[in-house]
């Protein structure tokens, strides 16, 4: 696993926080405390940055680079699914014809409910 949390060693990001965790399903399971990470083909937060969501806030704490190969079913609950397996039918129903590639790079961003 590659791991960066230096934010002047990470590239540029590729898109916006707010676009991080949009699906209903990913909300809610964030809300819940179900999903504490989502994974990206680009890089779209920094750590440190606040991402709300239905009006409660959540902090990046780390983003890092990982190949879709190195995910374990620790990585699966993280985002909110039981196994690698569940968590790969589901992505691949999102993005149909897209390859599960195990050499396929993503950006891990890591999150926590921001303590009050």
């Amino acid at each position: 696993m590659t791991t960066v949390n230096d934010n002047n060693t990470l590239p540029p990001k590729t898109c916006s926080i707010e676009r991080l965790v949009t699906m209903e399903a990913d909300v809610k399971k964030v809300l819940a405390g179900e999903k504490t990470a989502t994974r990206r083909n680009g890089r779209y937060a920094d750590p440190g940055e606040i991402m709300t969501l239905e009006g409660r806030d959540f902090v990046v704490d780390r983003v890092y680079s990982q190949s879709l190969g190195e995910l374990t079913d620790a990585d699966a609950r993280r985002e909110g699914f039981e196994t690698v397996e569940e968590y790969k039918q589901s992505i691949l129903s999102y993005h149909p014809g897209m390859p599960w590639l195990p050499q396929m790079r993503v950006w891990v961003h890591e999150f926590s409910p921001v303590q009050k």
